[in-house]
């Protein structure tokens, strides 16, 4: 059997660091056989500068709106942003497909292996099926009254549909492949779901991986306490005067949280805005209902609308899962999970790197549930080998 030997500056197993003294070997196909000290490594061992990781998990994405690069201006705030998206996310067919490609291509090259990847269309179906990333695809459901909710759950299975028969795990030569690749519908965020669509939704996603934007502005919650709030100006835009929500006085999670009961794990998108007394709420409920919760946090698109990051302290404070996400091109000037470790590690700079890496590798596999295979250099485990330069700047797939 031949190997592929792999040293650096430092090396991240997954869960630890080690020093440059340490040796990754794989198999050709990139199957981890062990980490061995340099002196017990032999010859034709690969240097780089930097630090060697298991390949990068993106848990939060929309690679449909790649074409919306450098449309949206930074720093519009996200009533303003959720407008523009709707408004301005009509291009050319060639331009949406073009964008999609060239944004798979960028985060396959630079070390990304699994995506949870938000879609309300079925745009980027051809280009998964030759991706060699593995997609959780979460169809992203928008129904705004109980009225319409049976007709835009229908709507949102036939996109489900289109993406799973796409996405048939085959090789170019039509024999099953191994790259896995998984569906569900999710919603969108407490400001576009009824009551009878998140119904709907809970019965449909048992024991799924589902996600939802949570708490990504103050509005979210006014919405849910009073009825009133900014956004009334996303609904003009749909028809729709007036709050179609119930009034609940209460949060927008503490609203909607409720809905879910069928032993899901929801990833909780943002939470830029969330309270403590919410992440308390928020972990027993989970606990007593049989849910598993994952809060990802995508720190360069609160940046880029916003301005504001996530309450990364709060949430460790109370142990709270977490994982890394970039968001898409119309909120983000680059879909790097490098990027996002850097801006973590400016940001909060008491946070260890150990943890960070953490996050954004073993973490997230474990999230999506494919740490069978990828997030840490494990024997027998195939991860994908990433190098990342010292300074968080660039990362590339080297194994």
């Amino acid at each position: 059997m031949a190997y592929r030997k792999f040293k650096a500056d430092q090396l991240f197993d997954g869960h630890h660091l080690h020093g440059k003294d340490k040796v990754l070997i794989t198999d050709d196909s990139g199957r981890v056989q062990s980490i061995v000290p340099v002196s017990e490594a032999g010859d034709n061992v690969q240097s780089f500068s930097g630090f060697l990781s298991p390949g990068l998990i993106n848990c939060h994405c929309h690679l449909e709106l790649s074409h919306l690069k450098n449309v949206i201006p930074p720093h519009t705030g996200l009533i303003e942003f959720l407008c523009s998206v709707v408004t301005k996310r009509d291009f050319p067919r060639e331009v949406i497909d073009q964008e999609i490609i060239n944004a798979e291509k960028e985060m396959y090259d630079n070390g990304i292996v699994a995506v949870g990847d938000i879609g309300n269309t079925a745009d980027t179906a051809d280009v998964k099926s030759k991706s060699k990333i593995r997609w959780q695809n979460f169809v992203e459901v928008l129904s705004f009254t109980d009225e319409k909710a049976d007709e835009n759950i229908k709507h949102y299975q036939q996109v489900a549909t289109t993406l799973e028969q796409k996405l048939l795990p085959r090789s170019p030569n039509g024999q099953t492949s191994n790259i896995k690749h998984r569906t569900s519908l999710v919603p969108h965020a407490p400001y576009s779901i009824s009551p009878k669509t998140f119904k709907l939704i809970n019965e449909l996603t048992k024991d799924m991986v589902i996600s939802i934007h949570n708490q990504e502005h103050p509005a979210e919650d006014v919405l849910y306490k009073t009825g009133g709030g900014e956004y009334l100006k996303l609904f003009k835009i749909f028809g729709i005067n007036g709050s179609p929500f119930p009034v609940t006085g209460l949060s927008s999670i503490r609203s909607v949280l409720s809905h879910f009961n069928n032993g899901q794990t929801i990833f909780l998108i943002h939470n830029t805005f969330m309270p403590e007394e919410d992440v308390v709420f928020a972990k027993e409920y989970a606990e007593t209902n049989g849910l598993k919760l994952i809060w990802c946090l995508c720190i360069n698109a609160n940046l880029y609308i916003e301005n504001k990051v996530p309450p990364v302290e709060m949430l460790m404070k109370h142990g709270c899962p977490i994982v890394l996400g970039t968001d898409s091109y119309s909120s983000n000037w680059q879909l790097s999970i490098t990027k996002e470790i850097q801006s973590l590690k400016n940001k909060f700079p008491s946070l260890s790197l150990e943890t960070i890496l953490q996050w954004a590798t073993s973490s997230g596999a474990k999230a999506l549930q494919w740490d069978d295979e990828l997030g840490s250099f494990e024997k027998g485990k195939k991860p994908g080998v990433v190098v990342t330069d010292s300074k968080f700047e660039t990362s590339k797939r080297i194994g």
